[in-house]
């Protein structure tokens, strides 16, 4: 290997430097990743190619779209090393011989056969290896070498984010496989609601009723070419009818799960959380998101962005337990809570951090149960072990929390709209604390969203509804 493959610069050999015999290689360790790369890339979407279930199935396949890496990495080695830069591929001959599954460690090992002098072609032996020493690629490459000598500086490779919501894909898997739940669809008189609730009722999460205008909802379920005459319907004027008959219907339990659909936040949550006639229960209403980051390992469930502007500490020890509870429902038996500040300290001057530390003594006393908190911890050593440690914060829910608790509104609107806009998150949102679980779907959610927080709001009710 030239020195400069060990100083950050990449050198060729030129046709004159090159002898039979001449070898170099190249290891790469596959990935879940490199599959949705690949998919990515060529739009490949073959359940077979992306998806390790058929992958399985499919042993052909599976060899391919592996094989397509071992194949990128002989390239990389004519690139990089033999020859290196301004070597020119002319083609390539090639056997997939091996399954290569994830985890595998390939190498790509390149042998110098011929060299023809004529255009300063070379022919070469190919060989791609596992970490076992199975072959799995066999064949040769031709390509054309440098004549002059080229030594360039070693590019760094751009940073690419590519993540699945396998968080969300579980959601709804699992709503999915139970019975649908009736659910309120409210106001929803123009094409994103109706859609959402016609894509819940398909994916066998809920039973519709529609409530709204009749006249509307017909108009708009023309311009869909939806067919809503098996659906219940309840006849309404205006919105802030719609939010009170929707409400009625679940006070009555005609319906477990109430979602906005073409309406203000504010008039539907006007009728829920009214003294008389609305949702209420002992416990403070509050909004819950469950979040699905790209790349993170596990789902975070974020409160309260919705529905609490400044709350207080009774408030948040409220939210705090409703974002427990569903915690429980989503199968994590004793959530780790992060109460979040700007600071992992206790400062008399900062709010956030004594409310912090007084929920996590009303924990200790059991004024707050089925969950271990801790508190104040900033957001990167809320989720970070290693920036917990670097803080030297010995703590069983720092670098590890699956709740977030926010001080107010503000802090949880922005953090969660730079998760989604940013990180390419999924979130689905809940209201929780009243009779029913409640979905708040905004303008800008994708279907994708508006479905997951029925799944929500479905798994919440199955849990919590007499059966």
């Amino acid at each position: 290997m030239p020195d400069s493959m060990l100083d950050g610069f990449i050198e060729n050999r030129t046709f004159d430097e090159l002898s039979v015999g001449d070898t170099a290689s190249l290891s790469h360790r596959v990935t879940q990743r490199d599959i949705d790369l690949f998919a990515t890339v060529t739009g490949d979407v073959n359940p077979a190619h992306v998806d390790l279930v058929y992958a399985a199935e499919d042993m052909f396949h599976h060899v391919i779209i592996h094989g397509m890496w071992g194949a990128g990495l002989i390239s990389a080695v004519l690139g990089t090393k033999l020859p290196g830069p301004g070597t020119i591929y002319l083609g390539q001959a090639l056997r997939f011989r091996h399954p290569v599954a994830i985890g595998d460690t390939i190498t790509a090992t390149l042998t110098l056969r011929e060299k023809r002098t004529e255009k300063g072609d070379v022919m070469l032996d190919c060989v791609c290896t596992n970490q076992a020493g199975q072959v799995v690629i066999s064949g040769t490459a031709e390509a054309r070498a440098p004549r002059d000598k080229i030594r360039r500086p070693r590019i760094a490779l751009p940073e690419i984010r590519v993540g699945r919501h396998e968080g969300m894909r579980a959601l709804l898997d699992r709503a999915g496989g139970g019975k649908p739940v009736t659910t309120g669809i409210v106001h929803p008189v123009d094409a994103a609601a109706l859609s959402a609730a016609l894509a819940a009722t398909q994916a066998g999460l809920i039973v519709p009723v529609l409530i709204g205008p009749a006249v509307t909802l017909a108009a708009v379920a023309r311009e869909l070419s939806a067919d809503i005459s098996s659906f219940r319907m309840v006849d309404t004027v205006d919105a802030v009818a719609s939010a009170a008959a929707g409400v009625s219907l679940a006070r009555a339990a005609e319906v477990a799960v109430l979602m906005k659909g073409d309406l203000h936040t504010d008039v539907l949550m006007h009728a829920v959380v009214a003294t008389n006639g609305g949702l209420r229960t002992t416990r403070q209403i509050s909004h819950a998101y469950l979040i699905d980051v790209p790349d993170f390992p596990r789902p975070l469930l974020l409160t309260d962005a919705a529905i609490n502007i400044a709350p207080g500490l009774i408030e948040k020890a409220d939210i705090v337990q409703n974002a427990i509870d569903l915690a429980h429902v989503l199968g994590i038996a004793k959530p780790r809570v992060a109460i979040l500040a700007a600071v992992e300290t206790v400062n008399p001057r900062m709010q956030a951090t004594l409310d912090a530390a007084a929920l996590c003594k009303m924990a200790e006393r059991g004024q707050i149960t089925g969950g271990l908190l801790d508190g104040p911890l900033a957001f990167d050593n809320a989720i970070s072990a290693a920036a917990a440690l670097e803080k030297h914060i010995a703590s069983p829910v720092a670098g590890q929390a699956d709740i977030l608790v926010v001080p107010d509104l503000e802090a949880g609107n922005m953090l969660v709209k730079q998760l989604t806009f940013l990180s390419g998150a999924v979130a689905a949102g809940v209201v929780l604390g009243a009779r029913v679980p409640v979905v708040l779907t905004s303008r800008a959610d994708s279907p994708a969203t508006r479905l997951a927080s029925c799944a929500l709001a479905v798994l919440i009710s199955r849990a919590t509804q007499p059966a």
